[in-house]
């Protein structure tokens, strides 16, 4: 809206916890806010003054109905960049004291309907980040001693398949144990200005010489981009997690494909929660595949600690990313997107320099 809607409007619609956009009598998009920008993936500077249904296929109102104001729950509503979809409850009011204006809130349904509010996923990283540091600390002490006892029992006369059997269940878990106490790590990143293209070029290195060897991965890089506030060690291990997630998940694909992109987004910024400023986050890389993409249940808990699509999954490394990323100042995002469908995992990050 314009400078005649008050002091303070900005302000007031930025700390709001769900998406809104405001429409003139034209339709025309006048304000969005970070939430917006976040659900949608489209800075505020590319939607304003575009038409709504320029950005959103939005739902129809019921015949008879006002179509200035109304309201559809739990629909589906397609993103005209992308062609992504995303599901939310839809709502459309007037703005009394201004004939023709309107307000469009979009309401993640997933989120709605969780205990009635949006779940902080930071809060739920903190809960079981502390859950995993405890078991971290009394399950690894006895597995030792389980491990000193079998190689005991184990003799030239004595028949090792239990003993190996032991041995091998114990490092198992040790392993698993190990990877908890990485996400319950909480010493702060050395966050510094970075070149993130060597780190890029390493992970994708890493990758076709180990886990992604059967996998094409191609980059997609913008040379312009300037340095990134980051920790190349924490950054390094985000990337090199979704690539790996991404291998995995094209294991039953005819042609398996990996696109590694860059790019910077102007005018790109995102509110880390809800009720805070949001802060400029314009660089954005991708780890895009042609696979099938999350289980449609739990893809609205991806980053959700112990939550996994995978048989073998603990679904630690979604929540680790997701945990090292927030450190790092970013977020990170998972869309379907593209024609024909793509899994994206979309890192959003600082810049180092003004």
């Amino acid at each position: 809206m314009t400078d005649t809607a008050g002091p303070g409007f900005a302000e007031l619609f930025a700390t709001l916890p769900v998406a809104v956009m405001v429409l003139d009598p034209d339709a025309r998009i006048t304000y969005a806010n970070a939430e917006c920008e976040t659900l949608l993936n489209l800075s505020e500077r590319a939607m304003r003054g575009q038409k709504l249904d320029a950005v959103i296929v939005p739902p129809r109102a019921p015949s008879g109905r006002d179509e200035r104001q109304f309201a559809a729950f739990d629909t589906e509503i397609e993103l005209r960049r992308g062609g992504g979809r995303v599901r939310v409850d839809y709502i459309e009011a007037r703005v009394t004291d201004r004939p023709g204006w309107r307000t469009v809130t979009l309401h993640h349904a997933a989120a709605s309907r969780r205990m009635g509010h949006s779940v902080d996923r930071a809060s739920a990283a903190r809960a079981a980040i502390g859950a995993a540091a405890m078991l971290a600390h009394e399950i690894k002490n006895p597995l030792s001693g389980i491990r000193g006892a079998a190689q005991l029992l184990a003799g030239p006369k004595t028949d090792t398949t239990l003993t190996t059997l032991i041995t091998t269940e114990v490092d198992r878990i040790a392993a698993l144990i190990d990877r908890m106490q990485d996400f319950t790590d909480t010493r702060p990143l050395n966050i510094k200005p970075s070149n993130i293209y060597p780190l890029l070029d390493h992970a994708r290195r890493v990758a076709l010489a180990g886990f992604g060897r059967t996998v094409t991965i191609e980059e997609r890089f913008d040379p312009s981009l300037p340095p990134v506030l980051v920790d190349p060690d924490a950054l390094l291990q985000v990337v090199l997690n979704l690539l790996k997630n991404g291998c995995e998940a094209l294991t039953t694909v005819a042609n398996p494909r990996i696109l590694l992109s860059t790019a910077y987004r102007h005018g790109m910024a995102v509110s880390p929660s809800p009720g805070r400023p949001r802060q400029p986050l314009p660089i954005e890389v991708c780890v895009i595949d042609n696979g099938p993409g999350a289980p449609e249940e739990i893809a609205d808990h991806l980053f959700d600690p112990f939550v996994s699509g995978k048989p073998e999954g603990q679904g630690l490394g979604l929540s680790l990313v997701d945990k090292l990323v927030r450190d790092m100042g970013g977020i990170v995002q998972y869309a379907r997107e593209g024609s024909p469908l793509s899994t994206v995992f979309r890192i959003l990050l600082p810049r180092g320099s003004a």
